[in-house]
């Protein structure tokens, strides 16, 4: 944080932190999220000094209550930021593009994850939202643009009342590099909303957008002119277009190879640059075009000119771009051989990594759920799954998740599955998504009489990007103390037919809480409580307090059971069960599993 704040000239920041450092000198006021990787250290930098330098900042309750909350502050005259992840911009896109009608002078920044590093649903492309919803769009390809662009955001969007969205990709969230810095400037995060006559209907909403592509005119001629659009000098007929981090990796191309081709680096991509584009292509034969994901950029050069151009065909469709792509797809083009050094390490480019399943932490409490879900109700029910750590229960041992969609999609697509088929469905959802989007869905079980059983996993934070807090927390964004949201309390408002709270670390009454709920019919919830076991484990460390470990101190084979529990810390070594005390956290389920076998160290 010190380096974000800093009064120094300069400094190394990832591309998240940069991109606070820029709404910090643009005068920021109100900045909002809610956690997803890989933007959520946008909102992390915000939490953490928020209210030391005047800045109001909340984790809300879902991406489109945020983007609604930094609208209100911005139609109020408070310079505002929302920060999200690709699927957070779908949520959020409902209330979006009537806000680029509505003249809102906000900031928008969108982090995209193309290889799916953190995102196991789908590798978008947001550039897409651009031109939908007609939002001026920046793509930074490095921390010092990021900061750059962030303060050019403001500046846009200030003067033409209008939405400016930042696309970020993972490596540039996650890359640090020197930026240089401007003084922070200090914000206000109280204004006015000016009062004036709202019109509302079908004709106007259609002045409203014939005025949107008056102000995208303007628009596009401050991207033509943009200093983020730059033409390099190279030689040859042959040059390249790019946007974001796939910028850095031609420019690592051409050294590796030791050529210099005209190059047009692409970071203001929405309104398109045309005449700037034209320009750059009137004396080339060929074009290169890379960029990650689909081939925006290339669609909109191949309109307005007929050279030979090499994109998607070349480079890959699907995937992270990576650097040795980019290399070895240049050599091929120009038909130039790769540096010896380079030749004889090609096939290190084409390694294949022992892959590693994903488990839960030691002592998770997510664990104790699935198992004990597994032990009572058998592996052949139709499990839901969401958006969460629990997204885990997919893999071995456990395999208990049919699907995972989106965030609440758990209880949505279950209902459906519950009126067409003659089974009871099982749905996993976590306590923050619970708040994001599955309230609405429960309601709708409830309302249309549906037969299923809902577990929320509450283990108190977000723990899967960070350990935000979320309403069932207690704290606010900023760490104040606030009002703890009751997860039972919600489903009694709801009117399910049955809802309990259990300790999941109470293994054995956890599983009669269970098979309680799954014999119960019409809509049971049961709120499957325990702390992160990671957060819990920093604070009992804080706090001076040990924690109990535990050691097998006879063995039999009914202990083979402890590879289906699937704890790492529970190994077999030469034939013998034994808990590695250095990963052993003290959940002490696996006590509870086999009392005779484990006993706690004293």
């Amino acid at each position: 944080m010190k380096d974000i704040i800093t009064n120094k000239k300069r400094g190394f920041l990832f591309g998240n932190e940069a991109i606070v450092r820029g709404a910090l000198e643009s005068g920021i006021g109100y900045a909002a999220s809610y956690p997803g990787t890989p933007a959520s250290e946008i909102g992390d930098c915000f939490a953490k000094i928020a209210k030391d330098i005047g800045v109001y900042f909340e984790w809300s309750t879902n991406e489109k209550i945020a983007l609604e909350g930094a609208a209100g502050a911005a139609f109020s005259g408070v310079k505002s930021l929302v920060s999200v992840k690709h699927y957070g911009l779908n949520v959020a896109s409902d209330s979006l593009l009537p806000l680029v009608y509505l003249e809102c002078p906000l900031v928008v920044v969108i982090a995209d994850d193309p290889g799916c590093f953190s995102s196991v649903q789908t590798e978008q492309d947001s550039r897409w939202y651009s031109k939908l919803g007609k939002i001026p769009t920046l793509e930074p390809s490095n921390s010092q643009e990021a900061k750059d662009m962030t303060k050019f955001a403001f500046q846009l969007s200030s003067k033409y009342k209008i939405p400016v969205m930042i696309r970020l990709t993972t490596r540039v969230c996650y890359s640090k590099s020197l930026v240089n810095f401007n003084k922070i400037i200090k914000g206000k995060a109280k204004g006015k909303f000016l009062k004036k006559e709202f019109k509302l209907g079908s004709s106007q909403t259609v002045e409203l957008h014939k005025k949107l592509l008056e102000k995208l005119n303007k628009i596009k001629k401050e991207s033509e002119k943009s200093c983020f659009n730059l033409v390099e000098k190279g030689k040859g007929n042959v040059g390249v277009i790019t946007s974001g981090v796939s910028y850095d990796y031609i420019k690592e191309a051409m050294q590796e190879l030791n050529i210099k081709l005209p190059l047009l680096k692409i970071g203001f991509s929405f309104p398109f640059p045309v005449e700037k584009v034209k320009n750059f292509v009137k004396n080339l034969k060929e074009v290169i075009i890379v960029e990650e994901v689909d081939p925006i950029l290339e669609e909109e050069v191949r309109k307005i000119t007929n050279i030979e151009i090499y994109g998607k065909d070349l480079f890959p469709k699907a995937g992270e771009l990576k650097p040795e792509h980019v290399l070895i797809g240049i050599a091929k083009i120009l038909n130039k051989p790769l540096p010896e050094e380079l030749e004889e390490n090609i096939e290190k480019f084409n390694i294949k990594v022992e892959k590693r399943i994903p488990f839960f932490c030691p002592g998770c409490p997510h664990r104790a759920t699935f198992y004990a879900v597994k032990k009572v109700l058998g592996k052949d029910k139709i499990f839901g799954g969401d958006i969460g750590c629990y997204m885990l229960g997919a893999y071995s041992p456990y395999k208990m998740q049919d699907f995972v969609v989106s965030m609440g999609a758990s209880i949505g697509v279950s209902h459906g599955i519950a009126k067409t088929t003659s089974k009871k469905p099982v749905i996993f959802i976590g306590d923050s998504t619970f708040f994001h989007a599955g309230v609405p869905a429960l309601l709708n079980l409830v309302y249309n009489k549906a037969d299923a059983l809902v577990i929320v996993l509450d283990n108190r934070w977000t723990a899967m990007t960070g350990h935000q807090p979320n309403p069932g927390t207690g704290l606010t964004g900023a760490g104040e103390v606030t009002k703890q949201i009751d997860i039972e309390e919600i489903a009694k408002a709801c009117k399910v037919d049955f809802v309990k709270t259990s300790n999941v670390y109470n293994f054995n009454q956890f599983c009669k809480d269970i098979k309680e709920a799954y014999n119960k019919k019409g809509v049971s919830v049961i709120i499957a409580k325990g702390e992160c076991r990671l957060a819990a484990v920093r604070r009992l460390i804080k706090q001076g307090i040990k924690l109990p470990k535990f050691s097998v101190v006879k063995q039999n084979s009914k202990l083979s059971e402890l590879m289906e529990f699937g704890c790492p810390a529970i190994k077999k070594e030469k034939g013998k069960f034994v808990i590695d005390k250095d990963l052993c956290w003290g959940c002490a389920v696996c006590k509870q599993l086999f009392p005779e076998f484990i006993k706690v160290e004293k």
